[in-house]
Formats: structure tokens, C-alpha cells, sequence
């Protein structure tokens, strides 16, 4: 029995429908995220009364996303997105859901194109969303998420709809150009628009070409981390960190251990294209010490012998600053690192204690190794430049 994600618009009501007319059983899942006061009610009182003329179990769910997006330090719109799938995840894990059916469309792929190239997000980015792929929460990875309407424009959802004498709420914040997304829809798509008229279409032409022109293992062993940004040379591709292991300081033995790499000498590490450094001073507490993106600067005594390597089921951290430790799981979940990405993320961990991560490569540092005044040596891990 499939489960179906429907917010009232027209899109998902598209999908509602379409999925009606096979005739097979599914249910509704709907979210009230708060976000527009009456609206938001409006819209499931709506979906509530569509699922009760059609006889269709229906599911729904009151989030405070505004709250929780400020508690967990991220945007709103990805604050609803990481509560929508989380909770649908719940649903087919506890009422036995073969999968969920959600309502993006071609027009939302051709949005979604544009996005990955101005995030730089690589070879992968270029693909869009898949018609078939799974739940993006890593509690929940292996249930089926299912884009039905994938294939459509969004003129053709609106002839579907007319056709079918549906009916559907309006979002009056589309309109606003208060996201990323709603930006290209209104402000750039319109352009778009003017010099091809077809141009959603061929959009998903060129992804469709992408994918064929791309060879399996490339996309299998490709994942973009975008986790990688390295000193403002933008998201680096994860297959780059690829062969990490076994690679020891130039002029030094093999420094590898059972697939680990000890970091127990300074120098550089080649990868593939880039270099990696590890650089050790001595700091007398006068001067300054400045962190710049992608580089890690950390106690040298208190940090020990160190490992570099990649995520392992019981690794865990306590950011700087954090009240306390978090498993590795929970960072990667807060900090939005797809299930594909995590094994390219490298870590540096404690040879005596190989599940404690004192930093994380590009992102952050454990409290137990910052720069105090009572530091003699520091540790600065970065990407070399050409």
C-alpha cells in the first residue's frame, strides 16, 4: 500500500488523483508545518475533506518548523523538508507503507538543475531528481520514494487538473521571493521562458543525456561531498578523496595500519588532483590563530597520534563549543550529508580511541583538541592550492 505525500496544491492533488484512478489502494499523508497561520489550516481541513468524499485514509502531522529551524540552526525550508521525510519514514515503518509518492514534477527538476550548478555541486548535480530513488533520511534509507509526476510540466498538471474538474489550495507564498527556489521560478523561469518556450522540457532532455552519457561506475563511484570546500575552490568532488587510504607523507614509509592512515608525520599527502597538508608550529599564545574555511587548526599535544579515515558505525564528536559528544550519524543528519556522501567525508580520529573524531575534514573540530592559552603546538590540516 503506497503512502501519498499531498499538501493541497495543485501538484499533489495531480498525484492524489492520478494515483485514485489506478484504483489501487494508498493512503494520505499530510503536513500542517504552521508556516501561514489559517492558510495552513485551511489546507488540511481541505485535504482532510478530499480524503473523506474519496474514502482514503489519511494521516496528519503538526509541526513548530519555525522553532525547530531556529533550534537546529538551519532554514526553514530545509527544517520542513527534514521533518516531512523523517515522519513519512515513520509512517511506512509502522503501518507497513510499501513507499511514499511525492508530487515533484518536471518543472521542479529543471529548478532543481539550476540550484546544483549555482552550488557547485558537480557531475551529480547535473542529474536532477530521480523518477525512483529512496527516503533522504538516514533512519529511513531504504524505503522507496517514488516521484510519479516526474515526466510532467506544469502546464500539463494544470490541463490534468481542468480535465478532471479539480480542485486545489493556492500557496500565496510562491509568490514571494523569500527562496532560492522561488527566485528561479519566478525571476529567472520567465526569462527562460522568452527565449525557449520549451525550455522545462529540454531541460530534462539534457538531464536524460546526462545520465546516458555518464558511465555507471562514475555515477556510482562520483558522489559529489559537498561537505569538501576547500579554501573557496568550491565543493570538491568526493571520488577526489578516493585512494586516500594507504597514500603515506612523501619521503616516509607506508603508514598504513588495517586500511588506517596515521597521521604521525607532517608533510603532504597526494590525492589525486589535490594535496593535503599537515602542518605542525609552535604557538607561544600571541598570536592570533585564524581558521580560514576548509582548514583545521587543533592542539598538537592534546590530539596525540591521529588516523585519518572514513565514517565507522560508534564514531562520535563533540563540536567546539558543544555542550556534549554526538554520534557521527546525528552530525551528518543536522549538518544535511546524504547517505552516498559519508563515506567520502574524512575524518581524523584518536589512534587510541578509533571512534573518537577530533576533526572533521574542512568542517569542524572536537572541543577536547581547541587552541587554548595553554597550547605550545598546533596542527593546521588543509588543502594545498596550486
Amino acid at each position: 500500500m503506497l503512502l501519498v505525500a499531498v499538501s493541497g496544491g495543485i501538484d499533489s492533488m495531480c498525484l492524489a488523483e492520478k494515483v485514485r484512478l489506478e484504483g489501487g489502494p494508498f493512503a494520505i499523508a499530510h503536513c500542517n508545518f504552521h508556516l501561514r497561520g489559517k492558510e495552513s489550516d485551511g489546507d488540511e481541513a481541505f485535504v482532510k475533506a478530499w480524503a473523506d468524499a474519496n474514502g482514503i485514509p489519511c494521516h496528519v502531522r503538526h509541526f513548530e518548523t519555525s522553532a525547530y529551524a531556529t533550534e537546529q540552526g538551519i532554514s526553514v525550508e530545509m527544517a520542513a523538508r527534514r521533518l516531512r521525510y523523517h515522519w513519512f519514514g515513520e509512517l511506512c515503518r509502522q503501518l507497513g507503507y510499501s513507499g511514499v509518492a511525492v508530487a515533484h514534477n518536471a518543472n521542479d527538476n529543471a529548478e532543481t538543475l539550476l540550484l546544483n550548478l549555482l552550488r557547485g555541486t558537480g557531475i551529480r548535480g547535473l542529474l536532477g531528481m530521480k523518477a525512483e530513488g529512496f527516503i533522504p533520511d538516514p533512519e529511513f534509507s531504504d524505503i522507496p520514494l517514488l516521484r510519479p509526476l516526474l515526466g510532467m510540466t506544469r502546464v500539463e498538471i494544470e490541463a490534468f487538473a481542468a480535465e478532471h474538474g479539480l480542485s486545489w489550495r493556492e500557496d500565496a507564498t510562491n509568490a514571494l521571493n523569500d527562496f532560492k527556489r522561488n527566485k528561479i521560478r519566478n525571476l529567472v523561469f520567465p526569462v527562460f521562458r522568452e527565449i525557449n518556450p520549451s525550455f522545462v522540457q529540454t531541460l530534462n532532455r539534457d538531464m536524460e543525456r546526462f545520465a546516458e552519457a555518464l558511465p555507471a561506475e562514475v555515477l556510482s563511484s562520483e558522489p559529489v561531498a559537498t561537505l569538501g570546500r576547500i579554501r573557496g575552490r568550491g565543493p570538491l568532488p568526493a571520488g577526489q578523496w578516493e585512494g586516500r587510504r594507504g597514500v603515506a607523507p612523501e619521503g616516509s614509509e607506508d603508514s598504513t595500519s588495517a586500511g588506517r592512515v596515521f597521521v604521525h608525520e607532517k608533510g603532504s599527502f597526494g590525492v589525486r588532483e589535490m594535496e593535503f597538508e599537515v602542518k605542525e608550529e609552535v604557538w607561544d599564545g600571541t598570536k592570533e590563530v585564524k581558521q580560514p574555511a576548509g582548514m583545521l587548526i587543533l592542539d598538537a599535544d592534546k590530539a596525540g597520534e591521529l588516523v585519518e579515515g572514513s565514517w565507522e558505525t560508534g564514531d562520535w564528536i563533540r563540536p567546539l563549543g558543544a555542550p556534549g559528544k554526538k554520534k557521527l550519524q546525528d552530525w551528518f543528519t543536522d549538518h544535511h550529508i546524504p547517505a552516498d556522501e559519508k563515506p567520502f567525508v574524512r575524518l581524523y580520529k584518536r589512534a587510541d580511541d578509533p571512534h573518537h573524531v577530533v576533526a572533521i575534514a574542512g568542517w569542524c573540530i572536537d572541543h577536547s583538541v581547541r587552541v587554548t592559552q595553554s597550547t605550545r603546538r598546533i596542527l593546521r590540516i588543509s588543502a594545498k592550492n596550486d
